[in-house]
Parts: structure tokens; C-alpha cells; sequence
């Protein structure tokens, strides 16, 4: 699906919030505000959130980042560029009602301890228990980044009875949580028609469609795809529903025309219960289906290191960070026809849309660039191009802030 540029202008501001725009405008000063970022995990904030947080504190703001692990790493990037960091508990994959209600009590102490003027959450669990914590606290600014609605929101968990009870769950919570927000920001256009369809928030004029979280163009640079043996990488959490069994599958079914192609698999163990387990992955090794990688703070080698990217994912994604990256660095895309990632490629283009799930599919996908190893710089290079003119972190945090009224 080729993304037009005009379809993530952002919509007209309520006009109470227009006024208060204009009138920072005409000042030319924009008031600092005191502004806590929320996340479910802390890592992310520096994975994918810095340059967001950068352009905060250089709009003169202080700026608070909140996650659950204390990791010293994040720590000091964080304090790098002028952002403290505060833990604050949560089960990013449980369902405890009483450990929710423990995030809901953190998050309301450290809002109103602080005097936190705006809060910005992503990912469900820091919208729903920041976005009712925050109405609770009294802070009046709240604006939401939904970086993807998750599964639950999906035609499949649709058709299961305990699928639409958990939906009608999620957007009651979803409900209470936008009341009142001053904007939601969707992260493809499928999760925004669920916004506005499920009406998780009674102001449609708050929601505006952004082209995902962006990518940092330089530190992710172009680089030309290496000669000789085809390398196949899929950078994911190791979960289930990240496609990673289809593609190990789909890499046995490839290996059986081009005994030469590899396939390679980065990314961290996870906790949740759709986990892959590491004898999985160890077994996987041992057959020589594929290599395993382990995890990494910079993906960058990898990604020069390989011909063609690959996510197969089932997972109801945003739009994925990982495509975006090795987008930027110049390589062909392999990946599903599903929301979020159908926007990072045009099929036939920067690379091949598949059928989730199905395996013989993304092997024929990967077997076309094998069949024609041209494909893999031309489509290369129009990713790149894409990730230019669609992606760029920069445009992508001037239209957030600017809709937020934060610079």
C-alpha cells in the first residue's frame, strides 16, 4: 500500500485547543511545561523514543521518562540528553487485576508528586493507567501515541467468544482512559478506523493519523546490500505470533532450491506466555535452519550484513519499527498483509507483501530475490527512497509536538 503524504496532515484542532495555539503562536514563546512520557518498557524509550524526548528538552521543557525495568543503560542515555528517568512497576504481559491496580496507585503518586503539566503514554497498559491516573492527578494536558491496538482488535480474536469479551473490556478501559485527551495520535489507518468505529474517544476532531514513530535517516544510514551469499534477517522479540516459526519454515522450504541462502534471526528472549522458548530456537540452530544471533543495542551491523529483510509477523503492529530501520539502510522488505506492516511496502516495489501464516508463500517471496539477484538493490533502494519521503523521525516528532502545542 504506496502512503500518501496527505493522508498524515494533521486534522483541525478543537477550538479551544486552536485558540491557546494561536495565542502561543502570536507570543512566540511556548510556556515549559513539566511532561512525563510513559512506556511499558524502558528500553523502548531509548530505542525508539529519543529523539521525541530529544526535541522536548530542546523546546525547553523538563521532561520525565517513566518505564518499568531499571535499566542503567537507559539510565544514562536518558541523562545524555537531559531527561530523567523514573521506574515505575508494572507486568507488561500479565492480567493480575490487583498488580494493574499497583501501576494505576504508581502513576497517580508520581503525577501528582511532580506536578506533571502534560503525559504522554504508549502502548496499552501506560494509556489505559496513565490516561486514568493522569484524570485522576488533575493533569489536563494528555496525549496518546497508539503505537498499535494489539491482537485483540483483530478479525481473528473477533470470532472467539473470550476474543469479544476481552474487546468489550479493552475499550471500556480504552474509554476511560481518552476521555478528555487532548489528542491521539494512530499509528496506521486500521487502528484509527477502530478508534473512531469503536469510539474510544468522543471527540474525533483529537485524532490524528502519524506514519508511525519514524527512523532517524543518518544514524540509520544507506548502505549498499554485501556481495555474494544471500542473507535473510528477521530482527523480532522472540514471540510466536512475530512469524518466526513461519519463517523458519519457509527457510527449510528455500533451502531445498538454494541450498546457498541463510537465514538469521536477532532479537531478545521475551516473558510472555507466546514466547519462544530457547530450546526452540537451540534446536533450530542445530538443524542448520537458521542462525541465531542473540540480542543487540545496535542493529546496524546486522542490517548491513544482510540482502533482504523479513518479518512475517501476525501480531496487530503499528507500523514496525524494525521494517523502518532496515528500510533506511536500503533493503528489501518480505513482509505480511496485515495492518501496520502493509504500509511499509509497496508490493512489487521495495519488496512482497504475504499472506500471514502461511509459509509457502514468504518462501516463494524470499525465492524471487534469489531467482533475480537484482531485485535485491533495486527494491533496496526504493525502500530508502520511501523511508525518506515517508518516514523521517524528524518530520514525524514536528507533527506530533506541533499538534500537542509543545514547540
Amino acid at each position: 500500500m504506496l502512503i500518501d503524504a496527505s493522508d498524515y496532515s494533521p486534522v483541525r484542532l478543537p477550538p479551544q485547543r486552536a485558540a491557546a495555539a494561536a495565542g502561543s503562536a502570536v507570543a512566540g514563546v511556548v510556556p515549559k511545561q513539566r511532561i512525563a512520557v510513559l512506556s511499558s518498557y524502558s528500553r523502548s524509550l531509548t530505542n525508539f523514543r529519543l529523539e521525541l524526548l530529544r526535541r522536548l528538552v530542546e523546546a525547553g521543557h523538563s521532561v520525565l521518562a517513566v518505564g518499568p525495568e531499571q535499566d542503567e543503560d537507559v539510565v544514562r542515555q536518558l541523562a545524555a540528553i537531559g531527561v530523567e528517568f523514573v521506574r515505575s512497576p508494572m507486568s507488561r504481559t500479565g492480567l493480575n487485576p490487583l498488580t494493574d491496580l499497583a501501576t494505576l496507585w504508581s502513576y497517580w503518586r508520581l503525577l501528582r508528586s511532580r506536578q506533571i503539566d502534560v503525559v504522554i503514554p504508549y502502548t496499552m497498559k501506560p494509556i489505559v493507567y496513565g490516561g486514568i491516573a493522569a484524570r485522576l492527578a488533575g493533569v489536563k494536558r494528555r496525549y496518546f501515541l497508539v503505537t498499535g491496538l494489539g491482537h485483540v482488535y483483530s478479525e481473528a480474536a473477533g470470532k472467539r467468544w473470550v476474543g469479544r469479551r476481552i474487546k468489550q473490556l479493552s475499550v471500556l478501559l480504552y474509554r476511560l482512559a481518552l476521555k478528555g485527551a487532548g489528542g491521539v495520535f494512530a499509528y496506521n489507518r486500521a487502528d484509527s478506523a477502530d478508534i473512531e468505529s469503536c469510539r474510544l474517544i468522543s471527540d474525533p476532531r483529537a485524532l490524528t493519523l502519524v506514519p508511525g514513530s519514524g527512523v532517524d535517516l543518518d544514524h540509520y544510514a544507506f548502505s549498499s546490500p554485501p556481495r555474494g551469499r544471500p542473507v535473510f534477517l528477521l530482527v523480532a522479540r522472540l514471540l510466536k505470533d512475530k512469524g518466526i516459526g513461519e519463517y523458519v519454515e519457509a527457510a527449510r522450504l528455500v533451502r531445498q532450491q538454494f541450498p546457498e541462502a541463510e537465514f538469521r534471526l536477532l532479537g531478545q528472549f521475551d516473558p510472555s506466555p507466546a514466547a519462544i522458548s530457547a530450546e526452540t530456537i537451540d534446536g533450530w540452530v542445530k538443524d542448520g535452519s537458521l542462525n541465531y544471533l542473540g540480542e543487540t543495542t545496535d542493529v546496524r551491523p546486522h542490517l548491513s550484513d544482510c540482502s533482504v529483510f523479513v518479518l512475517p509477523s501476525y501480531y496487530r503492529e503499528g507500523i514496525p519499527r524494525s521494517i523502518l530501520e532496515a528500510m533506511s539502510t536500503g533493503r528489501a522488505i518480505v513482509t505480511t498483509d496485515l495492518p501496520g506492516c502493509d504500509e511499509t511496502v509497496v508490493d512489487g516495489l521495495n519488496g512482497y507483501l504475504v499472506e500471514p501464516r502461511n509459509a509457502k508463500q514468504l518462501a516463494e517471496a524470499m525465492c524471487r530475490f534469489l531467482r533475480a539477484p537484482s531485485l535485491i538493490t533495486d527494491m533496496g533502494l526504493r525502500s530508502r527512497e520511501l523511508a525518506q519521503s515517508k518516514f523521517d523521525v524528524h518530520a514525524v516528532n514536528k507533527l506530533l509536538l506541533e499538534r500537542m502545542a509543545l514547540i
